[in-house]
């Protein structure tokens, strides 16, 4: 089972930030409903496994249709889903759509997703809220310990190149905890070196 969602990359908040060239035509304005507050930057779109380890990515502008990214996602490396039988993918409402349904069940992918407004209950309901929580965990780690809010990119290619060292670390610990029996996969707490969290001890 995996889980969707995306989060803003900010990129900065004061107006003569929005108009470096050295972002034009990749950083836009978009909205965080988690937050409720617009942004100025990036969305991280992150499929990953129930423990947290990244399965695949995409780094678009703020209003790119998460639904398109998805299905971008599972395209370009068709090994993602070979060999796998009915893969179920947990989203929120925003992957929504009879024809997207669809799409994705062609390569092989079930799609569990809160019914909107005005629709049907669809099955695996009882179960959408505590994974979803699962998928914002994720991102709080990314966030938090790994300090992606604080990326401190200038251009398109900086800010890449950070988001990919957090989805990097990220991998590594999990599979280091994984390898080394650890009760929690995605706990950083043991590569925490920061001076702060010394003098906290």
């Amino acid at each position: 089972m995996w889980v969707v969602d995306s989060t803003p990359v900010e990129c900065g908040r004061s107006r003569e930030t929005a108009r470096r060239p050295d972002l034009a035509g990749y950083a836009e304005y978009g909205y965080c409903a988690s937050h409720s507050r617009f942004f100025w930057g990036l969305r991280l779109h992150l499929v990953a496994t129930l423990h947290g380890l990244p399965v695949g990515f995409a780094l678009t502008g703020a209003k790119a249709d998460e639904r398109l990214v998805l299905a971008s996602v599972l395209a370009a490396d068709p090994a993602l889903l070979a060999g796998r039988d009915r893969q179920t993918v947990i989203a929120d409402k925003n992957y929504y759509g009879r024809e997207f349904d669809t799409q994705l069940r062609e390569p092989g992918v079930d799609l569990l997703r809160p019914a909107r407004k005005g629709e049907p209950d669809r099955a695996g309901g009882r179960f959408f809220r505590p994974l979803r929580q699962t998928i914002e965990s994720i991102f709080a780690t990314a966030k938090g310990p790994l300090d992606l809010e604080h990326h401190g990119g200038h251009t398109i290619t900086g800010v890449a190149v950070r988001v990919y060292q957090r989805l990097l670390a990220l991998t590594a610990v999990i599979w280091h905890n994984d390898r080394t029996g650890q009760p929690v996969k995605r706990s950083l707490l043991v590569y925490d070196h920061r001076p702060w969290n010394q003098s906290s001890r």
